[in-house]
């Protein structure tokens, strides 16, 4: 839920048009660029937003439980905040995103709207599209370790642990890596797990002990 103060609330009631989006994106190395649709430089909670970047809303959704929310924008690049090599570098790809409707006339009053990521950005001749995700996408990461019965390490890697091993090649299954490698201590998998067969099968057609298989 958004929460506006009265003061904003007030001054939209009476029918105040003087509301500007602004962006704050801050890159995962801390880059932080700060941009107004207003023609104008707006500040807003101690963060300098620059006009000139084109940037327009095309949308901001909001999903019910832990689905990632969605949004979308588009605009012109700007050769002094986002810069072509670095959008095709990747550099923006994941950046954090804070969208804030502002009224630029007072801007001591503004609503924090949207807050996600950067999740895609398709360029064109007339500038960029980007897509965006709601931190909820944090929720679909996975974490941890897969369980398999073959192994998740690279041949030759950290985990594997071993060296000397350029030309070779692994199964990633533990006999491998018991008989050809001797290096069972370093193995990442699962093998001794049950499989479907086991957790799909039956009680024993004869001998029923009780449990037992």
């Amino acid at each position: 839920m958004k929460v506006m103060n009265s003061a904003f609330r007030a001054r939209l009631e009476t029918g105040v048009l003087s509301t500007c989006l602004c962006w704050k994106l801050v890159r995962r190395d801390g880059e932080l660029v700060a941009l107004t649709d207003h023609d104008e430089t707006v500040v807003h909670d101690g963060v300098i937003f620059e006009p000139g970047a084109a940037l327009e809303a095309g949308r901001f959704e909001t999903a019910g439980g832990f689905r990632p929310g969605r949004a979308a924008a588009m605009g012109a690049l700007s050769t002094e905040a986002i810069k072509d090599e670095d959008l095709g570098a990747g550099l923006w790809d994941g950046a954090r995103v804070h969208v804030y409707r502002v009224d630029w006339s007072a801007p001591e009053h503004g609503l924090l709207v949207w807050t996600g990521y950067l999740s895609e950005i398709s360029e064109s001749d007339a500038g960029f599209e980007a897509n965006l995700i709601s931190l909820k996408a944090d929720l679909e990461r996975p974490l941890g370790r897969t369980y398999s019965r073959q192994c998740d390490a690279a041949l030759g890697d950290a985990h594997c642990g071993l060296s000397g091993v350029d030309g070779l090649s692994c199964d990633k299954r533990f006999a491998t890596c018991r008989d050809d490698f001797s290096n069972t201590e370093n193995f990442r998998g699962f093998p001794h797990i049950p499989g479907p067969d086991f957790v799909l099968a039956g009680p024993a057609a004869t001998g029923n002990d009780g449990g037992k298989r």
